[in-house]
């Protein structure tokens, strides 16, 4: 099982860290590896932000994107990283592992999603953090993690969250199975009414437009949600807004298109960070500087 004393003894020290972390209670035989910096000037009472990798499980990658914002603003960052091994497939990450060897659905409460909560009850468990709930971000695959676990788990770990550049959605609609809807056992109206609820920001890629782009899913159900990421972005909150319309229910997502920036995790984890760290966008000339790169 997890070592409470190992994990506070590596997010306790200042600079980049990697340690194992076994969920015991839904996944003993699956372990993840934490990619973690503590940045200068962190302390307990600074915020924490976990950070959801691509579909390149590149954990150390996205840890490594958040770096500067950790110096920055004080952070400490927690990426946890499913291994192809561990997790293979997109059913293991990106769709939760919602089934088991039979097909039948296992709970909510085991689906992959739900090991973030448990995760934040160990990190304050160990006492290296005072806050009572942690910034989530996801960018490409990331993205589609982090809205399918909004969309099917508490969110009560939680006091800011970001799904950025998602291949496809599972859209806020109970007529429709998972993954393209939340029609699958243990899932209710309440959890869509939450979900509708919840201040989701939605960080779009003006550039992240090419029909063809590497990884770009292309099964029926995302084809259907638009051509390329930055249109399937769109369409998921203008369903969710028209689903919040239709239903009387409170509606609180939120969209914000990045200029000159396509499917890149470095930019928008950059982006991400002002946004919630200096409560602007950054400024045209940034966003320029930081354009260029493709990295899921």
């Amino acid at each position: 099982m997890t070592d409470i004393n190992a994990l506070r003894d590596v997010l306790s020290q200042s600079g980049r860290q990697c340690v194992a972390y076994v969920d015991q209670a839904g996944n003993p035989d699956r372990p993840l590896a934490l990619n973690t910096y503590r940045g200068k000037g962190y302390t307990p009472d600074r915020p924490v932000v976990l950070v959801q990798h691509g579909v390149l499980r590149n954990g150390d990658d996205y840890c490594d994107f958040w770096m500067p914002a950790a110096d920055k603003h004080g952070l400490l960052i927690i990426a946890p990283t499913f291994s192809d091994a561990d997790w293979p497939g997109l059913d293991s990450y990106n769709n939760g592992r919602v089934t088991d060897a039979e097909g039948r659905v296992r709970p909510v409460e085991d689906w992959t999603y739900a090991i973030l909560e448990r995760l934040w009850a160990d990190v304050r468990a160990t006492g290296v953090t005072q806050r009572d709930r942690a910034h989530l971000f996801g960018h490409s695959a990331g993205g589609q993690f982090v809205h399918r676990l909004m969309s099917s788990q508490s969110h009560a770990p939680f006091e800011a969250v970001v799904a950025s550049n998602s291949g496809w959605y599972t859209l806020p609609d109970r007529g429709l199975d998972f993954p393209e809807g939340l029609n699958i056992a243990g899932l209710s109206d309440a959890h869509l009414e939450r979900l509708l609820g919840y201040p989701l920001l939605l960080l779009l890629g003006e550039c992240d437009n090419d029909v063809n782009a590497p990884n770009l899913p292309a099964n029926p159900e995302a084809l259907r949600q638009g051509p390329h990421r930055f249109a399937r972005g769109h369409n998921y909150f203008a369903t969710g807004k028209a689903a919040a319309e239709r239903l009387g229910l409170p509606f609180n997502w939120q969209v914000q298109n990045v200029p000159h920036i396509g499917h890149d995790g470095r930019s928008m984890s950059a982006v991400a960070a002002s946004l919630w760290f200096e409560g602007k966008m950054p400024t045209d000339e940034e966003l320029v500087r930081l354009a260029g790169s493709q990295v899921a």
